[in-house]
C-alpha cells in the first residue's frame, strides 16, 4: 500500500545522529516508511534498538528530525509521543511483574478500538491460558506475546517493534508473522520491525532497510534478500537463521544425503575496498553483477535414489472438527506424514475444547472480523458460521499451500468449502464428506475440489472409512509430489470461449485457429 502524493509519510528520519557520551551511535540515519511494513535488520551493536528508542523519545538526539504523520516529534516525551499515535514493543519487554496478564491488557484497553483483550486472547490463546498469571511467572516468550498484545490494545497509527519474534516458539513466530502481513494489508496500522530474524523480516516487508555502523547502509527488495543465503552473508555477515536450520544436504531420514546434487556457488564480495564509516554505499545491483560463480566437479556418477518432496514446497494442510472427526484426520495426517510431505493439522472445531492441532481453532478464529468473540458465540450454528467466515480469510493469508485435505459431515464441508476454493487451480483439495453422494454444487463451485463419497459415516477408523480415508491421503501425496516438477511456463494470453452441444465444430475451428498464439480456455456453456 502506498499513500498519495499530497499525503506525508508515516515516519521520516532524516540526518539522525545520536550519541552515547562520546560514543558516535547513529551516524546520520536516513529512513522513511511510506505506509504499511518495513523492516529493519543488522547485527548486533548497528544501532537498531537507539533507533526505535529514538522515535519513542527515550534518548535525546544530538541533530537531525523524526516526522510523524508530517510533526515533528523531535524533543518530545516519550508520553506525548505515545499520545500522537505511536505504540512500542521494546526489547527486553518491560512488564510489571505484580501485574497479572489480563491486569496488564485491561490497564492500557481503550474503548470502541479495533484490538481489544478478547482479540488478543485469540491471537494468542496461551495468554488467554495464563491471564491470571503475574508478569513474573511467564515464560520469555509469554511475556513477548503479552507486551505485543500491550501495544496493539493502543490501538497505534505506528507500532515501533524491538525484535519482536526474539524467544518465540516457531508456532509463535509464524503467527505474529502473519498477523503483521495482516497488519500492513488493513492499513490501518503501519509497523517499523526491527528484527534478527531474516526470514521474518523479509516475510513481513516488501522492503528491508540494512543498518551498518550506525548507518541505513542501504534498502533492498525483501525478496532478493530472502532468496539469496550468499547475499545475506555479505551484506549481514549471517548465516542460517531459526526459520531454516536444516541443512540442504539432509534428507527426511536425518542421515546426509550422499549423492545431493552440488549446485553452483556465488561469490559474492560486498565491499571491494576495506571500508570506514564514510565509505558510500555500494550499490547492491553491483554486487550482484559482481558474482563470481564456482561449479564444481561431481564427486561421482552413480545412480541416486528418488528423493523426497522438499520442505520448502509448501504444507499439506488436514482440516476438520478434531473434537467430533480427530480419529480420522490424524489418520490422514499421519499417512501424508509418512510419505515424506510437510503437513500440518487444522482444528476448526467450535466447541472450546483444548486442541493438540498445529494450528488452533483460536487462531483460526482472530481472522474473523469480530476476532474470536465472532465464532466462540455458544450458539451452534453462528459459531458454525462464524469459523466458516474466519477459516476462509485463514485460507486466505496462506502462501505456503502445497494441498488440501478434509474429512467430515454436512457441518464439517459446509465449513471447508469456501476456504478450499481460494487456492488457484492446480493445488490439491481432495474432500471426503457424506455429502459427495448428492449435490456438490454449493461445495465445489467453480474450484477444482474432488470430493470422495465416505460411503460410511465419517465416524470412526473401520473396514471401510480406512480404505476411503487412505485413498484420499495417498491422492493429495501424489499430486502434492507432482506439482513439484517444473513444468513449461504458458506465456501466451488467454482466451476463454464457451461450448456447448451444436456449436462445438465451432469452437473447435477457433482454437485451431487462435491456438499458436493464445492459450483458449474452453468453458462448458
Amino acid at each position: 500500500m502506498v499513500k498519495p502524493r499530497n499525503v506525508s509519510s508515516t515516519l521520516e528520519v532524516r540526518d539522525l545522529n545520536v550519541y552515547y557520551g562520546q560514543s558516535h551511535a547513529l551516524q546520520g540515519v536516513n529512513l522513511t516508511l511510506q505506509s504499511g511494513v518495513l523492516s529493519v535488520v543488522g547485527r548486533n551493536g548497528m544501532g537498531k534498538t537507539t533507533l526505535c528508542k529514538s522515535i519513542m523519545g527515550l534518548v535525546p538526539t544530538s541533530s537531525g528530525s523524526i516526522t510523524f504523520n508530517g510533526q515533528h516529534i523531535s524533543g518530545l516525551s516519550s508520553a506525548e509521543i505515545a499520545r500522537l499515535g505511536i505504540g512500542y514493543v521494546p526489547q527486553g519487554r518491560r512488564l510489571w511483574k505484580s501485574l497479572t496478564v489480563d491486569e496488564h491488557l485491561k490497564l492500557v484497553a481503550t474503548k470502541g478500538g479495533a484490538w481489544t483483550p478478547e482479540r488478543i486472547y485469540s491471537v494468542f490463546p496461551r495468554l488467554a491460558e495464563r491471564k491470571t498469571n503475574g508478569g513474573a511467572q511467564l515464560s520469555g516468550g509469554e511475556q513477548q506475546m503479552l507486551a505485543i498484545g500491550r501495544a496493539l490494545l493502543l490501538n497505534p497509527k505506528l507500532l515501533v517493534m524491538d525484535e519482536p519474534t526474539e524467544g518465540l516458539a516457531p508456532v509463535i513466530v509464524n503467527q505474529v508473522a502473519e498477523m503483521l502481513v495482516r497488519l500492513g494489508q488493513e492499513g490501518d496500522i503501519d509497523v517499523l520491525v526491527i528484527e534478527q530474524n531474516i526470514g521474518v523480516a523479509c516475510f513481513v516487508a516488501d522492503q528491508v532497510a540494512i543498518m551498518v555502523n550506525g548507518k541505513v547502509n542501504r534498502i533492498i527488495d525483501a525478496a532478493l534478500l530472502s532468496a539469496d543465503r550468499d547475499l545475506q552473508q555479505a551484506l549481514l555477515g549471517v548465516g542460517r537463521h531459526a526459520h531454516d536450520e536444516t541443512p540442504d544436504n539432509i534428507e527426511s531420514s536425518g542421515r546426509p544425503s550422499e549423492t545431493a546434487p552440488q549446485a553452483a556457488t556465488r561469490i559474492y564480495v560486498s565491499n571491494p575496498k576495506v571500508p570506514n564509516r564514510w565509505s558510500p554505499a555500494v550499490p547492491v545491483s553491483l554486487i550482484v553483477q559482481s558474482a563470481r560463480t564456482v561449479t564444481p566437479v561431481a564427486a561421482s556418477c552413480g545412480t541416486a535414489p528418488a528423493p523426497m518432496v522438499a520442505s520448502r514446497g509448501g504444507v499439506v494442510y488436514v482440516c476438520g472438527t478434531l473434537d467430533s472427526k480427530g480419529d480420522e484426520l490424524r489418520y490422514m495426517r499421519d499417512i501424508v506424514k509418512a510419505e515424506g510431505v510437510r503437513v500440518a493439522l487444522v482444528d476448526l472445531s467450535t466447541s472450546g475444547k483444548p486442541s493438540g492441532a498445529d494450528i488452533s481453532p483460536a487462531a483460526v478464529a482472530g481472522f474473523h472480523p469480530r476476532g474470536a468473540s465472532g465464532v466462540f458465540t455458544g450458539d451452534r450454528g453462528t459459531a458454525v458460521a462464524g469459523m466458516t467466515i474466519a477459516f476462509e480469510r485463514w485460507m486466505k493469508s496462506r502462501t505456503d499451500v502445497a494441498g488440501l485435505l478434509a474429512a467430515g459431515g454436512s457441518g464439517g464441508t459446509a465449513i471447508v468449502a469456501p476456504a478450499f476454493r481460494v487456492p488457484p487451480v492446480g493445488v490439491p483439495k481432495v474432500i471426503v464428506s457424506t455429502v459427495a453422494s448428492g449435490n456438490t454444487a454449493q461445495y465445489v463451485g467453480a474450484a477444482d475440489i474432488t470430493m470422495m463419497h465416505s460411503v460410511a459415516d465419517v465416524q470412526g477408523i473401520n473396514s471401510i472409512t480406512r480404505e476411503v480415508l487412505g485413498n484420499a491421503a495417498n491422492a493429495v501425496v501424489g499430486m502434492a509430489k507432482a506439482r513439484q516438477a517444473p513444468k513449461p511456463a504458458v506465456d501466451r494470453p488467454a482466451v476463454g470461449l464457451t461450448m456447448f452441444g451444436v456449436t462445438t465444430p465451432c469452437v473447435q475451428a477457433v482454437t485451431g485457429q487462435l491456438g499458436a498464439d493464445f492459450d483458449c480456455l474452453v468453458f462448458h456453456a
